[in-house]
């Protein structure tokens, strides 16, 4: 392990961390990236550099877990929603969460082959970059005046739409993020709201994706790449933390179009490196 390599893990750390959270596509910044440890040939070989994303994207969801850990703890009340002794309103439930992750689970499984074989490359990722960005603009364009400000009011109907939605972001480059808080927004959930439960959904898929794939990938956890994938997971984790905390506070205010404008200049940067 040299100090080239360590610099790699950290600056793809920070990418992981940046990214996979904000409406902006992690997959699209990571095909920027991607050569930073794919063309390294004589110490990480492919094999070893898809665990390595694993690895890091684990850091990111340690982040959200902590940002949300009473939320999560919440989450286990499986009684009926209702309204509280104090007046409020139904508190958001595990029920909500798996009512959203259903419709593009489903997808997914049916369809991760074709996904896999077929989407997976620099042009659908472009498309996905500028579609999810018109998304966006939509979203902010033509939101319900009146909002739902917490993501404990959320419904099973908003629910069940928010996870239809998502399944736009089967396709790489679109952004779960983006597509589902973008959905949350066209049916009356504040921006911030949106963001809440978007983070939340995003606890249970992909911590299990992850443990899976870690599973599978368990033999490239050799002595010489420990301190590679710490460096990365560490760096990721600090990142998606300070990430998480400053969208929050952000999303409200600015909403979703400087994301997407910003979607729309990354697709645009990466059209002129890869084609030109």
């Amino acid at each position: 392990m040299d100090v080239i390599m360590f610099f790699k893990a950290i600056i793809l750390g920070i990418v992981e961390g940046l990214t996979e959270f904000a409406p902006v596509s992690s997959t699209g910044h990571m095909i920027i990236v991607d050569d930073l440890w794919l063309q390294s040939n004589v110490f990480l070989t492919a094999p070893v550099a898809n665990t390595f994303k694993v690895v890091i994207q684990l850091g990111s969801i340690l982040a959200v877990v902590i940002v949300f850990w009473p939320r999560l703890l919440n989450l286990l009340h499986l009684k009926k929603p209702g309204r509280a002794e104090n007046g409020q309103k139904r508190r958001l439930r595990l029920t909500h969460v798996f009512i959203g992750l259903l419709p593009a689970g489903a997808l997914g499984v049916l369809f991760e082959d074709l996904i896999d074989t077929h989407l997976f490359s620099t042009r659908t990722v472009i498309f996905g970059l500028i579609l999810g960005a018109f998304l966006m603009i939509a979203a902010d364009r033509f939101a319900p005046k009146t909002m739902t400000q917490r993501v404990d009011e959320i419904t099973y109907q908003q629910a069940f739409f928010i996870g239809l939605i998502q399944c736009f972001s089967l396709w790489p480059g679109f952004s779960r993020s983006g597509s589902t808080i973008s959905g949350g927004v066209l049916l009356g959930l504040s921006h911030r709201a949106a963001a809440d439960f978007t983070f939340i959904m995003a606890v249970p898929i992909m911590a299990g994706a992850s443990v899976l794939s870690l599973i599978k990938n368990w033999q490239y956890f050799t002595l010489d790449v420990w301190p590679f994938f710490l460096s990365g997971f560490i760096a990721s984790f600090v990142v998606a933390l300070l990430t998480i905390h400053f969208f929050l506070k952000l999303i409200d205010r600015i909403k979703l179009v400087p994301f997407a404008l910003y979607r729309i200049g990354l697709a645009l940067v990466i059209t002129l490196v890869i084609y030109f």
